[in-house]
């Protein structure tokens, strides 16, 4: 066994979704950054980087600042609306590295649009070497191409830098609901969740493209809540919040 390879087995790496709306300040009708927000987040990964060694690898949603599919609807062409959506997750990402390097962790920004002065170019075995030395990549512009939403990317990169599970923090959500719990108070909350049955059941907590990449290639998937404070470190550390969601699970809900 290579240095490498036993480095990857000894390291738990996840990749943490980061949704953009949670980032946003309700003063402005949920647009731009909520800095307590940023610094709260930014700590509990850090957290879990430095006391748990975990290696962290992040995508972040841009719909505090763009949402290219919202845009294309008011009739704004759908390839620029994502373009213009992809920088938005720039510039959450280049924010959230400012908090994290204020919390003690090295970050690197690694975007799929070329913008040497802000972000690295996106580079899998790069991206591996800095995890590998403790830092948290953060993965911006989404896949670079339109049509994709961040929700596909974040499986897509998971699989790309050998990462054992994607977690995906919501916000106020603390699960996959059989139903919209805000509208439906008989909904009930799943504690395990079959990959086939989430798609079955359109289910709307990732878009179907991403579960079924998930599901075809074995990548679990931990959806939670992460407005509670101390979510975001159990997730990272050993997904003990949330509803599970894998291609082997047997669906069944909580007491």
């Amino acid at each position: 066994m290579t240095d490498a390879m036993a480095r990857v087995e000894s390291k738990r790496r996840v990749l943490l979704k980061l949704s953009g709306e949670a980032f946003g300040d309700e003063e402005f009708k949920g647009h731009g950054l909520h800095i307590p927000t940023l610094a709260a987040v930014a700590a509990e990964i850090a957290e879990a980087v430095k006391l748990h060694k975990v290696q962290v690898a992040i995508v972040c949603g841009g719909g505090n600042q763009f949402r290219g599919a919202d845009l294309a609807k008011k009739g704004m062409n759908r390839q620029r609306a994502d373009y213009m959506g992809m920088l938005g997750t720039v510039i959450n990402a280049v924010a959230l590295q400012d908090f994290l390097d204020n919390a003690g962790v090295e970050t690197r920004v690694q975007s799929a649009i070329a913008m040497g002065q802000v972000a690295e170019p996106y580079v899998p075995r790069r991206a591996i070497r800095h995890l590998e030395k403790g830092r948290v990549v953060i993965f911006a512009a989404g896949l670079g191409a339109p049509f994709f939403s961040t929700d596909t990317t974040c499986v897509q990169r998971a699989l790309e830098i050998d990462a054992i599970e994607v977690l995906v923090a919501k916000n106020g959500v603390d699960g996959v609901y059989s139903d919209d719990p805000r509208t439906n108070p008989e909904a009930k909350l799943f504690v395990d969740l079959s990959t086939s049955d989430a798609i079955a059941m359109q289910l709307g907590v990732m878009d179907s493209t991403a579960f079924t990449l998930a599901c075809d290639n074995d990548m679990p998937l931990t959806i939670f809540d992460m407005s509670k404070r101390g979510n975001i470190t159990a997730a990272l550390v050993d997904s003990s919040v949330g509803t599970h969601v894998a291609k082997n699970l047997e669906s069944n809900f909580g007491s």
